[in-house]
Formats: structure tokens, C-alpha cells, sequence
């Protein structure tokens, strides 16, 4: 193996293009994987298998989205860990800030979602999230966006230069309300390149509810969870959404768009919820 990029390692390969008699052998790029041990007043919180880069990021939108944190300004510091014994900083430690409460991280009440392979993600997860969380107001979905959402895949895929490397990450990507691309992130999980765009976004003055959410993939339960934690009234993935996802954004009062590719679309959800509605059971 050879290093390429932080996202991405040369391994070489033997070529079968035509069966067993033609064969070349090239060196090709795939996605690097690696653990992040995710720590809170120096407390492990959690481990997440993810692609390196953007770490911070990732650990600020993991906390926001896992209810360890409301907000950049419950974070005093964020710093990796560096351990010498091992080849990178796969290591994030958070130190928060005076009055927030560090047994957020470790409360009982919390649960880390696993997507599709989870098997809590039922009722009772639900409503532990609107325990906690406010239906999103009504999305900017008008003429002109709709017009222009078809275009959105193809605005996130040209600037998502790791894919084009390896084909092996997702990306998860930030647009106003005219199509305008905000943030980008990649990463081999996709629930990862969600919390490296929320957490990258709330360390700066931009206001989530005005915004729209993009993924690369499918939409599964978790992904919605964390766009409706972080406040975003629209999520449109190329790929389905699951039938979990699509109950949670219709009672978070959100747009839920799957199937976003060549021309077409589905929308699921309330579309048009009255700020502050209570959840429909």
C-alpha cells in the first residue's frame, strides 16, 4: 500500500476485463477507514468508524445531533488526542463549556442510533427524539427550488473529489434556497458526512432552518434523526428513503425527497406543518 490522500490509500490491484484472460495489474485508490474514538471531558462517548479529514466537524455535529451539546457555544475546546503509538489522530477529546452539563454524554436517556442495523429504532426511539426536539417549520419549498432540486446531485458530485478517486464515499451536502451550494463533506459513512456538515455549519452564523440537506445515498432513520435534530425542514437523497425515515419526517413536520435523479423525484412528509405543531402519533 501507498499513501495518496487522508481519504484515500494506493493498493495494488490485478485487472480482470476480460475473465480470467486478461489481466493487468495497476494500483488503484479505495477510501480509508479508520476508528475515531469520540471522548467528552475526556470520557470515550463513543467510536465511529469513519474516513479521516474534517474530524472536528464530525465530533461538533455527532454532539449536536446526539443531544450532548445544543449548540458551538456549549464547546470550550475540541482537540485531537495525540497518541504517538499510532499512525494517525484517531482521537477527539471535547472540553465543554462552564454550565453544560458533561453527564449529557453518559445520561441513560441516550441512545447512538445504527441505522438500518439497529434494533431499538422503533416507537420508543421516536419519541425519545420529540422528547427533546421541536417539529421544523415549514421548508423552503417553492417553485424555484423545486425547479432547481434535480440539479443538486449533480452540484454535490462535481465537487466531491475523494469519490472520484476511490467510488467508495458518500457526501452529504448544504444548499440555500436557490440551490447554492453552503458545505460539503465526504465519508465512507454516510451518517458521518451528515455531523461533518452540521458541525461544520454551526460553527459559523448559518441559520440551519434555512436550509436543505443533500445526500448521496439512501435515507435511512438515522439520517433523518440528525437533520431534524439540527433543524433542517428538507432532506432529499438520491437513493429511497426507508419506512421508519419517512414516519419520522412526517411527524418532525419535515420534506422528506427521495429518489432525486434523472428528472424526477418523491416527495414524503407534511408538507406544509404549522409552526409548533405537536407531532402526529
Amino acid at each position: 500500500m501507498s499513501p495518496a490522500s487522508p481519504h484515500s490509500v494506493g493498493v495494488e490491484v490485478a485487472r480482470h476485463t476480460q475473465g480470467l484472460d486478461t489481466v493487468t495489474e495497476e494500483t488503484d485508490e479505495l477510501a480509508v477507514e479508520e476508528p475515531l474514538e469520540i471522548r467528552v471531558e475526556g470520557q470515550p462517548v463513543a467510536v465511529t468508524m469513519r474516513t479521516p479529514g474534517n474530524d472536528l466537524d464530525l465530533v461538533a455535529g455527532f454532539l449536536l445531533t446526539e443531544g450532548v451539546i445544543d449548540g458551538w457555544d456549549d464547546v470550550h475546546a475540541m482537540a485531537h488526542v495525540v497518541d504517538p503509538a499510532v499512525p494517525r489522530e484517531n482521537t477527539v477529546d471535547t472540553v465543554l463549556a462552564a454550565g453544560v452539563p458533561a453527564a449529557r454524554a453518559r445520561s441513560a436517556d441516550r441512545a447512538f442510533y445504527a441505522s438500518s442495523s439497529c434494533g431499538i429504532c422503533g416507537k420508543t426511539t421516536i419519541d425519545r427524539i420529540f422528547s427533546r426536539i421541536e417539529p421544523v417549520g415549514p421548508p423552503p419549498l417553492d417553485d424555484p427550488l423545486l425547479r432547481v432540486l434535480h440539479d443538486l446531485p449533480d452540484r454535490l458530485r462535481t465537487v466531491q473529489t475523494a469519490f472520484q478517486r476511490t467510488g467508495g464515499l458518500h457526501a452529504a451536502g448544504l444548499f440555500d434556497g436557490t440551490g447554492e451550494l453552503l458545505v460539503m463533506r465526504e465519508d465512507i459513512g454516510r451518517h458521518n458526512a451528515v455531523d461533518k456538515v452540521i458541525g461544520a455549519a454551526i460553527q459559523t452564523d448559518l441559520d440551519l432552518r434555512q436550509t436543505l440537506l443533500v445526500v448521496s445515498g439512501r435515507a435511512g432513520f438515522e439520517i433523518v434523526q440528525k437533520a431534524l435534530v439540527a433543524g433542517i425542514p428538507l432532506l432529499a437523497a438520491v437513493g429511497a428513503p426507508s419506512s421508519l425515515a419517512a414516519d419520522l419526517a412526517r411527524r418532525g413536520g419535515m420534506v422528506l425527497v427521495g429518489f432525486l435523479r434523472n428528472g424526477r423525484f418523491n416527495r414524503y412528509g407534511r408538507l406544509s406543518p404549522s409552526p409548533g405543531a405537536p407531532p402526529v402519533g
